[in-house]
């Protein structure tokens, strides 16, 4: 009787269980979808949906949402590839050349982060439903400051340029940097998908 009871209850759980994964699922799909079809517009659309499907309840379907959502995050990896980066001045075995390189990444990140936090920050700025000019201008100060920032980071990059900066150095500060600078061509991309429907 008792193991009767107890595969009737883990029955009952499971059920349950099943029932509101498909309530939840349900409920934000309309808005994961959003996000998945709004990243199809970008340059790279499964790192997008990756970064932002998470977030695709509180941006609701709204462009601008999504929009400052990517900003927000590209901004984060900006930070944390900035102190990553910062650390590697004290790598075992740098070069000299490899040790300016570095320091010139992480200036180049700390602008980076700088232009980021401002886009971010101007596109918050923005009244919902806002048009005309003012708005005109918000979105010229957000794509420009979005578009130094990638600027930046493409920049870090070129400093390990040649044969002679190879190795496990160059692989590990240009993974961080590659990711950063995915993300923010992802939000660029977004931003003007959302400047596109005023």
């Amino acid at each position: 009787m008792a193991k009767l009871s107890l595969i009737l209850f883990v029955l009952y759980v499971s059920a349950s269980a099943i029932a509101m994964a498909r309530n939840l699922g349900e409920e934000y799909s309309d808005d994961t979808q959003f996000v998945k079809a709004s990243c199809e517009t970008t340059t790279y659309p499964e790192l997008c949906f990756q970064s932002l499907s998470s977030y695709a309840s509180e941006i609701k379907k709204r462009p601008r949402q999504l929009a400052e959502t990517a900003l927000a995050v590209s901004l984060s990896r900006a930070k944390a590839a900035k102190t990553y980066v910062s650390d590697m001045t004290d790598y075992k075995g740098i070069t000299k050349r490899q040790h300016e390189a570095v320091v010139d990444c992480v200036e180049e990140m700390g602008d980076s982060v700088d232009r980021l936090r401002y886009s971010l920050k101007e596109l918050k700025h923005l009244e919902e439903g806002e048009s005309g000019q003012d708005f005109w201008l918000c979105m010229g100060n957000v794509r420009t400051w979005t578009s130094a920032a990638l600027t930046d980071e493409t920049t870090c990059l070129d400093g390990f340029g040649g044969k002679a900066m190879n190795g496990e150095l160059k692989s590990l500060i240009r993974e961080h940097i590659l990711r950063v600078a995915q993300d923010t061509s992802n939000a660029l991309a977004l931003i003007n998908v959302f400047a596109s429907k005023h």
